[in-house]
């Protein structure tokens, strides 16, 4: 999914922006059937009044019949996004509109209007737990919750009807990508995890990652995406000994700092051979390891994405990831 553009198509339907028609239009009704696209609200994050938002949302709530909308996405909500969305309290306060939503994107946010870093996720909690029937989900920002003071992003809990999760992120917190490990998905088939940078709240470790490791919570996971990350040759090795890789049919390690030594952990892990797709483009692994991967897996039917090397940086490790800021 693009950072430089808006998202065209969501839950299987083309995406459209709402329109908000004044008191002289010769219309107050949108001109969409409301399950016919996924609706898009959001505000110009530099010509807007305050509370604008909020003001959209009731409009969208007043003119459109909700109860058939499949799928939204919340955008832009201010000039400052690294407050909460009001999107959360909305939707957990008009729960009832919607007894039809399975699809939620939440931070519809492209670069031109905000860097993924100073974009506040909030707390997702209680809308996950307003809609039980939410079959995906999809949050764009940071967690912003490494004090133990504040309210936790995420919470564990159980889903029952969960398929996709994805959490697309310049730095995600240990506390956040710890409680992701923690609930209980049964239904969850794609998890998608942007890990990010320490230098813009990515905190995470493997050892975060141990419980969703285990694949005890996630039992009908087949596509996993552990993203982004400066420690990905640590993922990589821990991934590589994982019991839940085995029932993996994808595996994504790609957008980060993949070197030769994460290369060499897949190789020396448990075999990768029954996975469809291995994806780590945007990598800095050798030309020999490369080849190394390739000749391992195609053999057995795999496709291996690993494209566009990187090259090294003269500062620091010379690593980057993908989308820090």
């Amino acid at each position: 999914m693009s950072l430089y553009e808006f998202t065209a198509h969501f839950g299987g339907l083309p995406v459209a922006d709402l329109q908000h028609r004044d008191s002289t239009a010769t219309s107050t009704t949108p001109d969409h059937a409301p399950d016919a696209v996924a609706w898009r609200i959001r505000v110009d994050p530099w010509e807007h009044e305050e509370a604008e938002f909020e003001k959209l949302f009731r409009y969208f709530l007043d003119t459109v019949d909700t109860a058939r909308v499949t799928a939204l996405l919340c955008g832009c909500w201010s000039d400052d996004l690294s407050a909460e969305s009001p999107a959360l309290a909305l939707l957990v306060e008009h729960a009832d509109r919607f007894p039809n939503l399975r699809h939620l994107f939440l931070g519809d946010v492209v670069q031109e209007e905000s860097e993924i870093s100073w974009m506040g996720i909030g707390t997702l909690t209680p809308v996950l737990r307003a809609y039980p029937r939410l079959e995906e989900l999809v949050v764009r920002g940071s967690a912003f919750d490494g004090n133990p003071d504040t309210a936790p992003a995420l919470e564990p809990l159980r889903h029952d009807a969960l398929r996709t999760l994805r959490f697309e992120s310049g730095g995600l917190s240990a506390r956040l990508v710890g409680a992701i490990g923690l609930c209980d998905l049964p239904a969850l088939e794609d998890l998608e995890i942007w890990l990010g940078v320490s230098h813009y709240d990515g905190t995470a470790t493997v050892d975060d990652l141990a419980e969703l490791m285990s694949g005890v919570r996630v039992p009908a996971l087949r596509r996993l995406g552990l993203m982004n990350s400066e420690i990905q040759d640590a993922v990589a090795a821990a991934v590589a000994a994982a019991p839940l890789t085995a029932r993996l049919e994808s595996l994504d390690l790609s957008m980060g700092t993949l070197g030769d030594e994460g290369v060499e952990a897949l190789l020396a892990g448990q075999p990768l051979t029954h996975l469809k797709t291995l994806r780590v483009n945007h990598h800095f692994v050798s030309d020999t390891m490369a080849e190394r991967l390739r000749e391992t897996l195609r053999p057995h039917g795999v496709t291996v994405d690993i494209s566009r090397p990187e090259e090294l940086r003269d500062w620091g490790s010379g690593r980057y990831v993908e989308v820090a800021e």
